[in-house]
This record gives C-alpha cells, sequence and structure tokens, in this order.
C-alpha cells in the first residue's frame, strides 16, 4: 500500500499540472527516484509526468544532465548549486516544463561536519525560469530522511506552480 501522505502530495502536484497542462521532471540522487515512484502510482500520471532521471554519481550527473564539473568540484554533489544545474538540466533534456531536483546524504554515513548526515538540498525550476533552492537537514534514518525529502520535494513543485 503506498505511503498515504506521499500519494495525496502526488495527487495534489497532478492535479495542479495537469489543470496548467504542464509536465514534470524528475533529476533525483539520494532519493533514487522515489519522487519518480510517488508519482507515477497516481493513476493518469502519464498526462503530467514526462521522465526521471537518476543520477547517483558525478558522472551520471554530468552526462545526464550537464551539471558543470567545475561546479561539483567547487560546491560537492550536496550543494544548492549542483541542484539548480541539475534541475534545468533536467528541463532542458526533456519534454517538461517544470522540474525538481534533490542531492543530499541520507546516511547512515558520509557526511561531514559541514554537510552532516541528513542534509538534503532541493532545486525547482519551469520552464525558461531561474532555479530556486533550498537545503533542508532531516533527522532519523536514511529511509526517514529519504521519505522527508520527497514529500519536500513534492510541496516544493506545489509552491513552484503558484
Amino acid at each position: 500500500m503506498p505511503d498515504p501522505v506521499l500519494y495525496r502530495l502526488a495527487e495534489e502536484v497532478g492535479t495542479a499540472l495537469k489543470s496548467r497542462k504542464l509536465m514534470l521532471a524528475t533529476a533525483e540522487s539520494c532519493t533514487g527516484g522515489w519522487i519518480s515512484e510517488a508519482v507515477t502510482m497516481v493513476p493518469g500520471s502519464s498526462e503530467w509526468f514526462e521522465r526521471g532521471f537518476v543520477s547517483y554519481t558525478y558522472v551520471s550527473k554530468r552526462e545526464m544532465l550537464g551539471v558543470k564539473e567545475k561546479t561539483l568540484e567547487q560546491h560537492g554533489a550536496v550543494s544548492e548549486e549542483v541542484v539548480r544545474e541539475m534541475a534545468s538540466g533536467a528541463l532542458a533534456r526533456s519534454h517538461a516544463q517544470v522540474a525538481v531536483a534533490v542531492s543530499g546524504v541520507a546516511g547512515p554515513t558520509g557526511g561531514t561536519p559541514d554537510k552532516p548526515v541528513g542534509t538534503v538540498c532541493f532545486a525547482w525550476c519551469a520552464k525558461g525560469g531561474t532555479p530556486r533552492s533550498d537545503t533542508q537537514h532531516y533527522s532519523g534514518d536514511r529511509e526517514a530522511v529519504r521519505k522527508q525529502s520527497v514529500a519536500h520535494a513534492l510541496k516544493g513543485v506545489l509552491a513552484q506552480l503558484k
């Protein structure tokens, strides 16, 4: 059975996109495709979900989404600079008009003093617009961090459409 909170958010995203005749693309790292899974649980999502990119490595972020090597080297994958490029890249490499991107440290390892476990960066962008981004700090285990990230990503899509 799908998570009721994520399902409801995905339904709201779908309704908002469909009413505006817009398509969504996702660019995911730490969520590993969970945002795409959440939106495709909703029947009829092919009317508003265009595609998803899962880019877990630096190489995949560069090759699939056009993230600049310099950006990755200077800021690391878990940064607002990188997720903004991921969101822009998802729009440039799809037929979508709205994109969401996420990259973070879900744990239980991989954290640093600057970017502890639970640090997750997000970006949202509309075609022709400037990406907006933010960083959240979540607690809990790996699944909890990832689930909270999916919910925040979907809420951000809704905010992008307002």
